[in-house]
């Protein structure tokens, strides 16, 4: 269940290198010029390049704290939402919220089957 986000996130992540203006139009934007558009570029690249790298590292090495950074992204992202919704009369972008909850919940549910790391500390014993 974690393998197809993960790519997604990837791939829409290297979009974001590749035909920005492409893939923000699908998520209701439009470009901005200049300093903006490196701001764009740079921030929604590495966003989804991180969220889904993590994703796959945690796949890949069965580690369970893999998962939390993307946890964290996902979860943010819906608060900031939300939020701007609330504060400065946004869209509520309820597709979105219910893709990031869901994705997290996923995340999760994921992290729960893998074990603990150990610590050094306890490597040493």
């Amino acid at each position: 269940m974690v393998l197809i986000p993960a790519i997604l996130f990837v791939v829409t992540g290297i979009r974001w290198l590749v035909v920005p203006a492409e893939v923000a139009s699908s998520f209701g934007l439009a470009l901005s010029e200049g300093i903006g558009l490196s701001s764009q570029i740079g921030d929604f690249s590495s966003f989804f390049i991180t969220l889904g790298s993590c994703m796959l590292i945690a796949l890949i090495i069965e580690h369970r704290s893999w998962y939390y950074p993307p946890m964290m992204l996902l979860a943010i992202t819906a608060i900031g939402r939300i939020t701007a919704w609330l504060l400065h009369d946004a869209t509520l972008a309820v597709s979105q919220i219910m893709i990031e909850v869901t994705v997290a919940l996923i995340l999760l549910l994921a992290s729960r089957r893998l074990p603990q790391e150990i610590s050094i500390r306890d490597q040493r014993q």
